[in-house]
Formats: structure tokens, sequence, C-alpha cells
């Protein structure tokens, strides 16, 4: 079933409703961009969550222990302890220091990732299925249809603050919204990497970026989620691969 444009001369929605609505009545949201092609809103909220969500990271675990915790995980660990404690604390601290500022570096990391996704999809959709979507519409679906990392993020942070045990805590892998959450990711990386992807929050955005596409186009719900499905898969199967060079 093909979703219907809305209709004409309909009443845009506001901001709030958009927002809110993206959770309850997605389609609304969606077929509003037809009309207001906005994006900036849900990237702020994003961008604001993602460096309030690194604020209370670094309170909690902070940014040495989450490097002596990747450092460890990584496949050079034994090259490492080799290392003169000089240079290997050197190592901690550059470490730390790159996670710390691609952290609160989210509003520009966020806003660069979304326009590189919006830019996929759009050509995907576009050319790959011939539908007509302008690349504001398509990055106003992709930044809508990222807002349940709202509540990833609250949920995260909700964990930090009750309380994790830092030498065990994983940044790739925050919350228990997958299977690998329950799995030592250091034993198969590659099927580590696969069961990371069936995330709660990520199927979520994924059928709402599906919802998107086909309410600014006259393709079906189920033919739109699958292309944006596909492209996770390959994503995620990428990804998993050279995991195992690492």
């Amino acid at each position: 079933m093909s979703t219907a444009p809305a209709a004409a001369g309909q009443p845009p929605l506001s901001e709030p409703a958009r927002i809110i609505n993206t959770f309850v009545a997605p389609g609304s949201t969606f077929a509003d961009i037809r009309q207001n092609q906005s994006w900036w809103v849900p990237w702020l909220l994003i961008a604001a969550m993602a460096v309030a969500y690194f604020a209370v990271l670094g309170q909690k675990i902070g940014f040495e222990q989450i490097a002596r915790n990747e450092i460890q995980k990584s496949s050079r660990y034994e090259q490492f302890e080799k290392l003169p404690a000089e240079q290997r604390e050197r190592q901690i601290q550059l470490t730390a220091n790159i996670t710390k500022y691609i952290g609160y570096a989210a509003p520009v990391t966020t806003l660069i990732v979304y326009l590189i996704l919006a830019g996929i999809l759009m050509a995907t959709f576009n050319f790959g299925a011939g539908a007509e979507v302008t690349f504001k519409q398509a990055m106003a679906i992709s930044l809508y249809a990222a807002l349940p990392m709202l509540l990833f993020y609250v949920l995260a942070m909700v964990s930090l603050i009750i309380g994790v045990d830092p030498e065990g805590f994983n940044i790739r892998n925050i919350a228990a919204t997958n299977p690998a959450y329950f799995m030592d990711s250091t034993q198969n990386k590659f099927l580590y990497g696969i069961a990371s992807g069936l995330d709660v929050f990520a199927i979520w955005s994924i059928i709402l970026t599906g919802i998107g596409y086909a309410s600014v186009s006259k393709l079906k719900r189920s033919t739109a989620i699958c292309i944006v499905a596909g492209w996770y898969v390959v994503y995620k199967v990428a990804g998993s691969a050279l995991s195992l060079l690492g």
C-alpha cells in the first residue's frame, strides 16, 4: 500500500508537533516534510544530548579509563604491554583525548554523518527506485528518523548515573539494547559486530526512515524500509569484517 501525499492546503505542523509525532504518529511528521523541509531542530536535539552524554561519561567513567578498556580489547594489547611505562601512558592519554574531542564535537560530527547518509539514501531512492526526493527532504527524513537516539542517550546516562563497572565499560556498546551487549567483544569480533546490529533503536530508526521516504514519494512503505535495511546490513557486515583487522 503506497503512502498518500499530504492533503493540499493542510496547515504545517509546528516543530514540537513534528518531534512528538515522530514517536506516536510518524506518518504525519514525514508527510509534513513535503511542505516544510527544515531539519535543524532534530539535529540540535541529538547533538545536545550527545554532548550531555559525553559529559556524564567523562565524570562517571573517565576518558583515560575508557582508553585503557579499548586498548585492552585490541589485538595489539600484547605489544602495548611490552612498551615502557612512559610510552604506555602517552598512548592512553592520546586515545583519551581523541575520544573526548570526538565526543564534544558531536554537533559537527553528527551533521557530517547525516549529510553523508542523506546523500547516499537520496541517490539510492532517486536513481534506484525512481523516487523524486530532494536533498533537504532526505536530510530531514534522516534526522527525524534518528530521534529515537534521544531515548537511547537518556537510557545510557541513567545507567551511568546508577552505576556501571568502569573497568568493564564498553564505549562501543553502552546499553543492553542488542544481543552483543551480553557477548565478549574479544572472542568472535565478526559475530559480535553482526549481533550489535540487531539493536532496538537502530531497527526503530530504519523503520522510521523507510516511512519517511514512502511519505514523500510514491513508494510502498515495505519497499522503502527494505531499501534502508539493505544499506544497514551492508554497513554492519562491512564494519564487522573490518573489525577482524583491528
